[in-house]
């Protein structure tokens, strides 16, 4: 057996995959909280997908890949393999969010939602791993496997049930963390069920090195990421309400003078002119 070194870079890669879960999950619960103040709004659940799949998720998964390595083998990337993972972290994320959101306080749809979801995260970790290309033959302990899979839908379900709960800044930060714990907890735990072995026949691996497709997809990501947290942090909780605007166009996040036009100009409606008061009394 072939020894694999989860720590290529020592710490870096393990703390650097933290944090990134650890943005990506507050960044959502930032999102969820928007969410549910305007439930018509249905765009934050999308970008609170984006932000806890496309970032708490997976770039966390291949920030930590960027420190995997086998002794003694090559590996590589196969790129429609690694988008489609993204895809389903992202869609998986979605379903789970919304689902809870339409039938708040169900518990069998908070148990539903985090099946769904933990299930997709382990899909989403899995396909990762099977986008990775090497000489050598690898296996997975089915035990490790399956811990690995109780993990992920565990903190799918807690992720689910933040997002439905969590409001004040630390109590989101907290979670937070929480959130980024078991992520990168299922992660290695997949990571550790895998062993590899030389094998006869394996032919050198076709693909994209890590470096060349890893790295600028994880920027990409994390700058999408920046700019949902300025999204975020521009825009108010509790929207205003438009809906006795008419007629005009009016800035969405300025009063309008539609309703006080009325109320001023009614004084004067109702004012008699002077002239009209002389000839009365003449008369």
């Amino acid at each position: 057996m072939l020894q694999i070194d989860q720590f290529t870079y020592g710490w870096l890669t393990p703390t650097l995959a933290y944090v990134m879960s650890v943005i990506g999950s507050l960044l959502a619960l930032r999102c969820m909280v928007r969410a549910r103040a305007n439930p018509g709004h249905r765009g934050w659940i999308v970008t609170a997908a984006v932000a806890l799949g496309g970032t708490g998720v997976w770039v966390m998964h291949f920030i930590a890949m960027l420190g995997f390595s086998v002794h003694g083998a090559t590996i590589r990337y196969n790129i429609p393999v690694t988008l489609i993972s993204a895809a389903i972290a992202v869609v998986v994320v979605w379903i789970g969010l919304s689902l809870v959101s339409r039938r708040q306080g169900d518990t069998s749809a908070l148990l539903t939602g985090g099946a769904v979801t933990g299930l997709g995260v382990a899909a989403m970790h899995y396909a990762g791993m099977y986008a990775m290309k090497t000489d050598v033959a690898m296996h997975y302990d089915p035990w490790r496997v399956i811990v690995s899979i109780v993990i992920a839908v565990v903190a799918a379900t807690a992720a689910l049930w933040f997002a439905l709960h969590v409001e004040g800044l630390f109590a989101t930060i907290g979670s937070a963390m929480i959130m980024g714990v078991a992520v990168c907890g299922m992660h290695y735990t997949g990571m550790y069920a895998m062993q590899a072995h030389m094998a006869d026949h394996m032919q050198a691996p076709s693909g994209a090195q890590a470096n060349e497709l890893l790295t600028p997809l994880i920027i990409g990501v994390s700058m999408v990421t920046l700019l949902l947290f300025l999204q975020v942090g521009i825009t108010d909780i509790h929207e205003p309400d438009l809906s006795r605007i008419r007629g005009q166009r009016a800035s969405r996040y300025w009063p309008s003078s539609t309703e006080s036009e009325p109320a001023a100009a009614e004084p004067f409606a109702r004012e008699e002119h002077p002239a009209d008061e002389t000839h009365r009394h003449r008369r």
